[in-house]
């Protein structure tokens, strides 16, 4: 209980720095540690937390704010733009076997570069320590230019699916290109393997582009444009937070083989003022449970499940980048 709520004051001392005077909230917050661009936290089973930053450095930090020298051993993070160390979560038998997921931005040939997940054991020490047995187990289809709307948020189900959140790297089409992983909500086995049920397995389009898969095999729902947060309710039911364009911020119940329109539809419009067809348009793809417009920039999502605040259980808490909320 106590880990979920310092995860709520974590999230705003992490991606809102301002925050409204203390009297105005229901509850103190009491910033306990700096970072450089800090972006993900995941808390390990002694109350301590993994957390990232931006510019590759993955750290321990105790809940009075002592950090550690960077855990070594990390993969190489292309940062710049919007990329860089993303997210960082547990295997969910952690304690049995050490095992962690991080995603981060990966250079590519030439100037391209993507989105990928490394999966590790995490050897702890006094003053740090390392990632052993580092396997890469996903990485965005295909690399291409530019340096923006990456994604890549994890998540584990109950049943041990891991989740991956990838964004369409700000080149519209391939939302809807069933040849990419951009654009789409990923569910893979907990070594990045492919379920066999699947909505898309052996989906016939043309032939297979990765290892002899498609990246079709992979996708569980499409048309997302930057979705940078993922959580499961108490039910099981998998949401999804994602930006819009200028306007059309979205939150997103996530249905198996959905298709939520982007770019064909958004209740945003581009940033050069043309006009995009709002959800209604289009009822053959799915409109979001809720939309923002103005935006808010959401950056992540969690919902609460502790005990200490009773009418929060259930409900979701949205990060704001820049709503700064």
């Amino acid at each position: 209980m106590i880990q979920r709520v310092v995860s709520i004051v974590l999230l705003c001392l992490l991606f809102a720095p301002q925050l409204q005077a203390q009297d105005e909230l229901p509850f103190a917050v009491e910033p306990i540690s700096t970072f450089d661009e800090p972006w993900a936290l995941a808390f390990l089973p002694d109350g301590r937390m993994l957390v990232t930053e931006k510019k590759g450095n993955l750290r321990v930090v105790t809940q009075d704010g002592s950090q550690s020298r960077p855990i070594e051993g990390l993969p190489d993070v292309d940062y710049g733009g919007q990329g860089g160390l993303g997210d960082v979560i547990l295997h969910p038998n952690y304690d049995e076997n050490g095992v962690i997921y991080i995603s981060y931005a990966e250079a590519g040939v030439g100037d391209t570069r993507g989105a990928a997940v490394v999966r590790a054991e995490l050897d702890l020490g006094e003053r740090g320590g390392q990632l052993m047995s580092s396997e890469v187990i996903w990485r965005q289809y295909p690399k291409v230019l530019d340096d923006g709307h990456y994604g890549h948020r994890l998540a584990f189900d109950n049943d041990g699916f891991l989740w991956i959140t990838s964004g369409e790297r700000q080149k519209f089409t391939p939302a809807q290109d069933m040849q990419s992983s951009m654009g789409k909500v990923l569910r893979l086995h907990e070594d990045g393997s492919i379920p066999s049920d699947n909505p898309f397995v052996n989906y016939i389009d043309e032939e297979p582009l990765v290892d002899g898969v498609g990246p079709y095999d992979e996708i569980w729902t499409l048309g997302h444009r930057n979705p940078l947060g993922i959580a499961f309710d108490d039910s099981g039911q998998l949401w999804v937070i994602e930006m819009g364009p200028a306007g059309g911020d979205e939150l997103n119940r996530i249905v198996r083989g959905q298709n939520y329109g982007y770019p064909i539809v958004s209740n945003g419009d581009h940033y050069d003022g043309r006009e995009m067809p709002d959800h209604g348009t289009r009822p053959e793809f799915t409109a979001p449970v809720i939309s923002w417009t103005p935006v808010i920039s959401p950056g992540d999502l969690m919902i609460y499940g502790g005990d200490l605040f009773n009418d929060w259980r259930g409900d979701a808490f949205a990060a704001g980048l820049s709503s700064q909320a």
